[in-house]
């Protein structure tokens, strides 16, 4: 029987590596094999395009971003993601497709249409998406909190990351039968249980 793919998304300093690995704990501890991985990167060539992609060196188009990121995530989909969807694991994924349309599609300007296309080609769908919601003076807090330097797309501004944040929340309003959101304004504990009440309420683990 083929496992369930869960993404986790949302803008800078939503929490949604905090949140993929609790959610992967609470569904371990539920019995279910489960895998937690991330993007851009997952697997050993795309961890190369996410240094690519983060590290700020190169000013990509941005159709040429979303042709990376997607080359990325068609490598760790290849590599990773099928077999152990095939295996019957379930998979818990930091960012997806959504992301690209958000950063890249909307925020850059690459455009719907070009990330739709390549959302198609790629062919593997999330059986539900967990948007994390963030006010964006709070996301700002906790990046500044987090004593380290900012990757490249948290230097592009808060103007960058308003957008970033409405295009999520255009992308959720848009497929309700895949997207649930979540607020992520909450401490840790009461953000984990809403995402794990929306999980096991829209994917049965038993």
């Amino acid at each position: 029987m083929r496992g369930r793919f869960i993404t986790i998304e949302g803008g800078e300093g939503a929490g949604k590596s905090t949140q993929a690995a609790r959610l992967a704990t609470a569904l371990a501890e539920h019995g279910i094999a489960v895998l937690r991985t991330r993007e851009p990167g997952g697997a050993p060539g795309s961890e190369v395009l996410r240094g690519l992609l983060l590290d700020g060196h190169v000013n990509w188009s941005p159709l040429a971003e979303a042709m990376l990121h997607f080359a990325a995530r068609a490598e760790h989909s290849a590599q990773i993601l099928r077999p152990a969807l095939e295996a019957g694991m379930w998979v818990v994924c930091d960012r997806f497709f959504d992301s690209t349309m958000a950063y890249q599609g909307h925020a850059q300007g690459a455009g719907e249409p070009a990330v739709t296309a390549l959302r198609r080609l790629l062919d593997l769908e999330p059986d539900l998406t967990v948007m994390l919601e963030l006010e964006l003076p709070l996301a700002m807090e906790r990046l500044a909190a987090r004593g380290r330097a900012a990757d490249r797309y948290e230097r592009l501004g808060e103007g960058f990351l308003a957008q970033v944040n409405q295009a999520f929340r255009v992308i959720a309003a848009a497929e309700p039968e895949r997207c649930v959101v979540v607020s992520a304004g909450g401490g840790e504990h009461t953000v984990a249980a809403q995402v794990r009440e929306a999980v096991f309420s829209r994917l049965s683990p038993v």
